[in-house]
């Protein structure tokens, strides 16, 4: 005898998960810099363009590479992905950003 992988009730409440999640989705919007004579300039100035795109975001973007070395090399590889394309990402993040905001 074989088993179904997903019963009736399963499906059903599969396909009204999946229904839902298509009927409630929304556009993505890029993210542009505020004008420069805002108080959210200020902001993002500090946030953007001094801590992350700085020493503090390339320190952090390494260490995290760095760390996802260390646990590939211990065989660990479920915190060894994360890490580093968490590290990569920190690194390349202004990038990452105007790229998508050319894609939406």
């Amino acid at each position: 005898m074989t088993k179904q992988f997903l019963g009736s009730r399963e499906f059903f409440g599969f396909a009204i998960f999946m229904a839902a999640l298509f009927v409630l989705q929304q556009n993505a919007w890029a993210f542009t810099a505020p004008a420069s004579s805002t108080f959210a300039y200020d902001v993002y100035d500090i946030g953007v363009n001094k801590v992350l795109k700085g020493p503090i975001g390339f320190v952090g973007g390494v260490s995290a590479i760095v760390l996802g070395g260390v646990f590939a090399v211990q065989a660990k590889i479920l915190q060894a992905i994360p890490a580093i394309v968490g590290g990569a990402t920190i690194l390349k993040a202004d990038s990452l950003v105007s790229s998508l905001g050319m894609m939406f």
